[in-house]
C-alpha cells in the first residue's frame, strides 16, 4: 500500500515546459524540477532556462528533450567538436572546463554521501588539466558503412551501435585521422568490406590507434573478422609513412561479441611494442597492455598518490589491480618492497619487463585476482603492508578484498 501523503504527479509524454535547469545527473543530463517531480534533460546546462518535451514520464521522474534554450547558462560554451551531440563520446562538452570539473567533483562527493554513507569527510580541489583537448594516447573506431554506402569510421552514438562519423576527435591525437584515412581507401581500392553486425560479414571491424606522448612512437593495430588482410604488406608500407609510425599488428577476433580484441594478434610490423615514459620510468606498451589514456594527468595522479602514501623507503606496498605495473614501478622508487596483482596475465607480463628494462629489483607480480591472490597470501605468508593502493574495475572492490585489507591493518589505503 502506498503512503497516503506520498504525492501523486500526473506529467505526461510530449508535454512541454520551461524549466531552469538545477544540477547535472551522473550521466551529464541536466536536471530540473517542476513542484517536485524531477526531469532529465540531455544537452542541457546548469544554469540554463531551457524549453523542454517529456519523452518517457514515470511516476516519479520523466526524461525530456531539449527543445531550445531560453537563458543561456553562464557555465555553457558552443562545442569545438561538431558532432559532440550525437557522438555517445563527450556528455558535457556544452559545459565549460571549469564546470565539467565541478560536475566531476561533485559526482565524487554525492557519490561518498549517498552510496558510502559517509559525511565526515574533507574533499580537496579536483586537479583539472592545462589543456582540456587532444589527450587520449589511444582510440578505437569501429569501422562501417553509413546510409548513402559510403565507408565510414567514428564512434557509436549513445546506447547504439550506430556509427557517428568523426576522424578528427577532440579528444584524440591528429595522427588518427590521417591514419583512418590511408586505412579506408586502401579498403575502397582493394574492395575490402567492414564487418557487419547483422549478417556477420566483412572483414574490418575496428583500428586501435596509440601514441606515446613522450616518444612519439605510434602503434596501430586493425581487429578483423578473418584471418588475414589481403594485400596486408601493401598496407602496411602506405602506414609506415605516418611519422612515428612504430608498430603495426592484426587482432584476428572471429567471435559474435561486443569484445574488440581478439585472442590471436599477428605483428606485421615492428617490435610488437611501442614505448613510453611517466616521469622517467619507461615502459613498453603492447597492443593488449592497459595504460593510462591520458598520460599527462597520469603524470599528477601518480604523483600525488605518491604523495598520499608518504614513502620513506622503508615500507612494503601492494598495489592492486596493477595492470602492466605503472603505479607499482612508479611507487617502487620509493618503497622498499612492492607487491602488484593484477589478473591479465600479458599485463603481468609486461609489468615483469617493465620493472627489468628500469632495473627495479624490489617489485613482485602476480598473476591472479586480487580477491583471491591477497588473502591467500595473508593466510599462506601472514603478509603485511604498510601502504595499500587499489585501482579496481568500476564493480569496486571485493568484499574478500576488503575484509582482508582491514586485517592487513595497513597505515594507509591510497585508492
Amino acid at each position: 500500500m502506498s503512503d497516503s501523503n506520498e504525492k501523486v504527479y500526473s506529467f505526461n509524454k510530449n508535454e512541454v515546459y520551461t524549466v531552469k535547469i538545477e544540477d547535472v545527473g551522473t550521466g551529464g543530463e541536466g536536471i530540473a524540477k517542476i513542484d517536485g517531480y524531477t526531469l532529465f534533460i540531455k544537452d542541457a546546462v546548469r544554469e540554463d532556462v531551457c524549453e523542454v518535451k517529456i519523452t518517457k514520464a514515470h511516476p516519479k521522474f520523466a526524461y525530456a528533450k531539449l527543445m531550445k534554450v531560453i537563458t543561456t547558462s553562464p557555465y555553457r560554451v558552443e562545442p569545438p567538436c561538431a558532432v559532440s551531440k550525437r557522438c555517445g563520446g563527450c556528455k558535457i562538452m556544452a559545459a565549460e572546463y571549469s564546470e565539467q570539473l565541478h560536475f566531476k567533483e561533485q559526482k565524487v562527493k554525492n557519490n561518498i554521501i549517498k552510496i558510502g554513507k559517509v559525511t565526515d569527510f574533507e574533499i580537496y580541489p579536483i586537479i583539472g588539466m592545462d589543456e582540456p583537448y587532444h589527450y587520449r594516447n589511444k582510440a578505437q573506431f569501429p569501422i562501417g558503412i553509413n546510409e548513402q554506402g559510403k565507408l565510414v569510421s567514428g564512434f557509436y552514438a549513445g546506447r547504439t551501435h550506430v556509427i557517428i562519423e568523426n576522424d578528427k576527435c577532440f579528444l584524440g591525437v591528429p595522427e588518427n585521422e590521417e591514419i583512418l584515412n590511408i586505412i579506408k581507401k586502401f579498403m575502397e581500392e582493394k574492395n575490402i568490406s567492414p564487418y557487419d553486425e547483422v549478417t556477420l560479414k566483412g572483414l574490418i571491424r575496428y583500428v586501435m590507434i596509440r601514441k606515446a606522448f613522450v616518444t612519439g612512437e605510434i602503434m596501430v593495430c586493425i581487429i578483423i573478422n578473418g584471418n588475414k588482410i589481403p594485400n596486408c604488406d601493401e598496407l602496411v608500407e602506405r602506414l609506415k609513412t605516418v611519422k612515428g609510425m612504430t608498430n603495426i599488428s592484426v587482432s584476428i577476433n572471429l567471435c559474435n561479441t561486443n569484445v574488440i580484441m581478439g585472442k590471436v594478434m599477428e605483428n606485421v610490423y615492428g617490435k610488437g611494442y611501442i614505448t613510453d615514459y611517466i616521469k622517467d620510468i619507461k615502459f613498453n606498451i603492447s597492443p593488449k597492455s592497459f595504460f593510462q589514456v591520458n598520460p599527462v594527468q597520469t603524470e599528477k595522479l601518480y604523483s600525488t598518490a605518491l604523495e598520499y602514501a608518504g614513502l620513506t623507503g622503508c615500507e612494503t606496498v601492494w598495489d592492486l589491480y596493477c595492470g602492466i605495473g605503472s603505479i607499482s614501478l612508479f611507487l617502487a622508487r620509493s618503497a622498499k618492497k612492492v607487491y602488484g596483482v593484477e589478473i591479465i596475465s600479458d599485463a603481468i607480463r609486461d609489468a615483469r619487463n617493465n620493472a627489468k628494462i628500469n632495473n627495479i629489483k624490489n617489485a613482485e607480480f602476480f598473476v591472479g585476482k586480487a580477491e583471491e591472490v591477497l588473502p591467500e597470501y595473508y593466510k599462506t605468508h601472514g603478509g603485511y603492508a604498510d601502504v595499500i593502493v587499489v585501482d579496481p574495475p568500476r564493480k569496486g572492490c571485493e568484499v574478500t578484498l576488503l575484509d582482508t585489507i582491514i586485517k592487513m591493518s595497513p597505515l594507509k589505503v591510497v585508492y
